[in-house]
């Protein structure tokens, strides 16, 4: 990893970006990374477009400003690619996910990017695993397949915990996101 990564995370408000951005935060930090998770508002409302952020670093960050240039794009909703330049910022090698049913080679083509594209239907892996069409953490799953910003183990050991003290009263919803998660993260292709 390089020694600060910065990820931009594109949703909608209701989708999950915020909680997802703040999850790998905490994971990232229980492994012994210096971190940042933040969202970006604008008029806060349910389906409107949201920004989420994280910095990653070895070293102490520094940096207190928006994400400009991210190499680690999520896009929760497919819908975005026709809204917002999602590849904005983004160096020639880095990395995008999306949440879509269509190829890689299709969104890639789509969004005209040299770099990494990954796609996973985050929407179907939710329906099945969870019961709900909540995108966000089945694109976590993805991210550390695509990314490898975390070993897969200790990330999903890191996302029990993180969950635990969230549902500790709910178990079911605990495990039902971890299947999503496994499951988002062998589907997720490039």
């Amino acid at each position: 990893m390089a020694s600060l990564t910065e990820v931009r995370w594109h949703g909608r408000g209701g989708q999950g970006g915020k909680t997802a951005s703040i999850l790998l935060g905490k994971v990232a930090a229980k492994s012994g990374k210096n971190i940042q998770a933040f969202p970006e508002y604008g008029p806060e409302r349910m389906g409107a477009p949201v920004l989420a952020y994280n910095r990653i670093s070895e070293d102490e960050i520094t940096l207190h400003c928006q994400v400009t240039e991210p190499s680690i794009v999520a896009v929760l909703d497919p819908t975005l690619l026709d809204v917002v330049d999602i590849t904005e910022g983004v160096p020639a090698d880095g990395t995008i996910v999306v949440n879509s049913k269509e190829d890689a080679k299709t969104i890639k083509e789509k969004l005209d990017f040299e770099g990494d594209v990954w796609t996973v239907d985050a929407y179907g892996v939710a329906e099945k695993e969870i019961g709900r069409p909540f995108p966000n953490t089945p694109m976590l799953g993805g991210l550390m397949k695509a990314t490898g910003l975390i070993e897969f183990d200790k990330f999903l050991a890191g996302i029990e915990t993180e969950l635990e003290k969230k549902f500790a009263h709910k178990p079911e919803v605990i495990e039902k996101n971890l299947a999503a998660i496994k499951r988002a993260y062998q589907e997720v292709a490039n």
